[in-house]
């Protein structure tokens, strides 16, 4: 359990970052392609996390 937990909060740390390049470059004219990088990766991971919860609570229940 404690698996999910470690993805989660790397999932929000990957976003927040994300987020927070995206302020700072904007701001220096930089580009912003490694940070949306991040923010479309986070994306994809909460997806993929999702569906991977969803599963395994829908196998929980067909057990009982």
């Amino acid at each position: 359990m404690e698996i999910f937990i470690v993805y989660w909060v790397a999932v929000v740390v990957l976003f927040i970052v994300g987020v927070i390049q995206l302020i700072i470059k904007s701001a220096k004219n930089q580009p912003l392609k490694p940070a949306l990088k991040l923010i479309i990766a986070s994306v994809i991971l909460v997806v993929i996390g999702a569906g991977a919860c969803a599963l395994i609570l829908s196998n929980l229940s067909i057990g009982h």
